[in-house]
């Protein structure tokens, strides 16, 4: 790309009549340069006089200058952004002491990104005001709102399930803060119209439950709706402010805040209003497992809610409790721990933990305590081994601080008033919006780092994200010191047995070669969702080279934004990869493009469309000659697609369509009744 396509910069180009004092300030103008233009610099050589141990000569790149060199072999190779760019400014001292520009190559092989230099390693630290988040972000929200999606009509639900006991009930709030949440809702949905809300009045018609989402969080929903938790930490902990969330996290193990609200009580009533509110928001797609605390209302609410979605217990809930409960065992708290977690966690059987569960409840005399009586009625909720099946995307964790959702503990504290978290949320959507952008550019534009020979790792390093796959390095690092020993073998399944020298526990791997089927006891698939050192060594030993495909889930992968599931061949897989990482750095270009004006918005537009309709006429008939028996299918597909394209246009929202919107958020019978008739049926 040619940067003098690049307008607005302030910055002269490189020219062989410029001079600088030293050859550092010679650098510093041509960082200066690349930063206005959209690149990243390093120096690439020096030189010194022999005679006079001064420098005299120095070249400067592109970061992405060179080839990267590398042999199939390498033990430890480094990560390398080089992709054969000649970008590049050679300066040289003369005799009176100033450095002059002795050549300089001006065009670049890949796309420029002046909008998002700041995450470059060169220029991270150059400007802190420029580089701060919220002014960049306030800068590109109005563009980024317009660009977000088709606006809709928001509906809010009236409350519900009322009876004499619910009478009275209101939510808890200072002088003005009704007014402070009203401001937030209306500022966001007229920066986007499909900003979420409602609220839930009691029988006297005051506020008893509020919910909202933005529209990130719809859409973050869209992608990863396998796993949510629903965290009632800071109301169970009695805070300020009765807060709950709904938190998911996406392909870079970053959480994702998936709704807010506020709540009354916990009573079987609020949860089921809030868990059908949200469920209406998140366009009435039920999560495929719910994380929450041990709590009989919201175990009832969501089995009546959501009777299809597995629901579990978020182990560090269960863990955090037990000196509450068992306070009287203070003394002994260290040795009940040991057999409780081994009861817990090393259980590879039901009949095991059964045993075990038992002689811990007789050693320590606890067969009448309530709170383990109802952890045993409840065990299919929270014990590992009744969830074989079960993924959990690294969610429920052992301990608060290793939780995702703790991540929002630094915005809300025991004594954070509303206006305080108002300002706190507005400062958590910057942040997640800036961390997942920052991840994104390091997946597009740095390469995995290799660190030992092993086909898995060499496999999986063009597929996983970059967040995952340091984590399953860390697990093809330690098979290492793993030793397996076979057990028994029938007609279908090899027993194994590993002794994992870290830590050193033995583990019990079943391998079913026929189909591909690999199980271990210690469970990270179930609880992180990739293979952990004990199953990667027995494959190893097995012949087997190759992580099997499904054990690749596209939530963890650099695809897993698309909508079309990832291939069954995992070469096909880093291919659409690659291809899916270009295309995503050219949109950006794009959109920043486009967004400049209305004309060349219009450009951007149709020539999205143009591009969409022939890839889907292409699939289409690739995947109809493929399978010509899946027509249904394809039609459905289809359908959405011209859904989708019967949306677009409907770009412009009418005062009274806003009106109409606010009005709707009052929970009026009235709104309710006109909007169920726009869209055909009775909410």
């Amino acid at each position: 790309m040619d940067s003098s396509v690049i307008t607005g910069s302030t910055i002269p180009e490189p020219r062989d009549d410029i001079e600088f004092e030293s050859h550092e300030a010679a650098y510093s103008f041509y960082k200066d340069y690349a930063k206005s233009v959209g690149f990243g610099t390093a120096k690439l050589s020096s030189r010194r006089s022999r005679s006079s141990k001064e420098f005299i000569d120095a070249k400067f790149s592109c970061i992405r200058y060179g080839n990267k060199q590398q042999s199939d072999d390498a033990i430890n190779p480094r990560p390398s952004p080089k992709i054969g760019c000649k970008a590049s400014m050679h300066v040289k001292r003369r005799q009176n002491g100033k450095w002059y520009i002795y050549s300089f190559v001006k065009e670049h092989n890949h796309e420029l990104l002046p909008a998002q230099v700041h995450f470059f390693r060169s220029h991270r630290n150059d400007d802190p005001l420029k580089n701060d988040i919220r002014i960049r972000r306030r800068k590109s929200l109005s563009s980024v709102s317009k660009l977000f999606g088709a606006y809709q009509n928001v509906d809010c639900l009236e409350g519900y399930m009322r009876n004499q006991h619910d009478k009275g009930r209101s939510l808890v709030l200072e002088s003005g803060d009704a007014q402070v949440l009203l401001d937030l809702f209306m500022h966001m949905q007229e920066e986007n119209p499909k900003f979420f809300y409602a609220v839930d009045l009691n029988e006297e018609h005051r506020l008893r439950n509020l919910f909202w989402v933005d529209t990130k969080g719809m859409e973050d929903y869209s992608n990863f709706d396998d796993v949510v938790c629903f965290d009632t930490t800071y109301f169970t902990n009695k805070y300020k402010i009765p807060l709950v969330f709904f938190v998911g996290v996406n392909h870079h193990i970053q959480p994702t805040l998936l709704g807010c609200a506020l709540i009354a009580d916990e009573t079987f009533y609020t949860f089921v209003w809030l868990m059908q509110t949200w469920f209406m928001a998140m366009g009435e797609r039920a999560p495929q497992l719910m994380l929450t605390d041990q709590n009989n209302a919201l175990k009832e609410a969501i089995g009546a809610v959501f009777p299809q979605t597995c629901h579990c217990f978020c182990l560090w809930h269960i863990l955090e409790k037990i000196p509450r409960q068992l306070e009287y065992l203070s003394l002994w708290h260290d040795n009940f721990m040991v057999k409780f977690n081994k009861c817990i966690f090393k259980s590879w059987t039901e009949e095991q933990f059964e045993k075990r569960w038992g002689k811990l409840l007789d050693k320590f005399n606890l067969r009448e305590v309530e709170w383990l009586q109802s952890l045993y009625g409840d065990r299919k909720y929270w014990v590992p081994t009744f969830m074989r099946d079960v993924s959990f995307a690294g969610l429920s964790t052992m301990s608060r601080s290793e939780s995702l959702t703790s991540s929002y503990d630094k915005y809300v504290h025991a004594e954070t008033s509303m206006r305080e978290f108002i300002e706190q949320y507005k400062t958590i959507l910057e942040d997640r919006y800036e961390e997942e952008a920052k991840a994104d550019f390091d997946a597009w534009h740095e390469t995995a780092e290799l660190k030992s020979p092993s086909p898995f790792e060499k496999q999986m390093s063009l597929v996983y994200t970059h967040e995952i796959f340091r984590k399953f390095q860390v697990e093809v690092l330690g098979a290492a010191a793993c030793h397996l020993k076979k057990e028994s073998q029938d007609e279908t399944t090899t027993m194994y047995t590993v002794k994992d020298f870290e830590d050193s526990q033995n583990y019990v791997v079943e391998w079913n070669e026929t189909k591909s089927d690999i199980y271990c006891s210690c469970r990270s698939f179930e609880y992180k969702g990739y293979l952990c050192r004990h199953a990667i060594v027995v494959l190893q030993m097995s012949g087997v080279f190759s992580i099997p495909p499904k054990y690749v889930l596209q939530r963890w992968t650099n695809a897993a934004l698309s909508r079309h599931p990832i291939s069954e061949r995992l070469d096909e897989v880093q291919t659409k990869v690659r291809r899916y990482n270009d295309l995503c750095r050219r949109a950006i270009i794009l959109g920043e493009e486009g967004s400049l004006s209305q004309e060349s918005y219009n450009i951007a537009l149709c020539a999205i469309r143009e591009a969409l309709k022939q890839c889907a006429s292409l699939n289409n008939s690739a995947e109809t000659s493929a399978c010509p028996n899946t027509s249904g299918s394809i039609e459905e597909e289809n359908q959405y697609r011209n859904t989708s394209k019967e949306r677009a246009p409907d770009l412009q929202v009418t005062g009274a369509d806003k009106a109409t919107r606010r009005a709707g958020a009052a929970n009026t019978k009235e709104s309710n009744h006109s909007s169920a008739v726009k869209k055909g049926k009775v909410c």
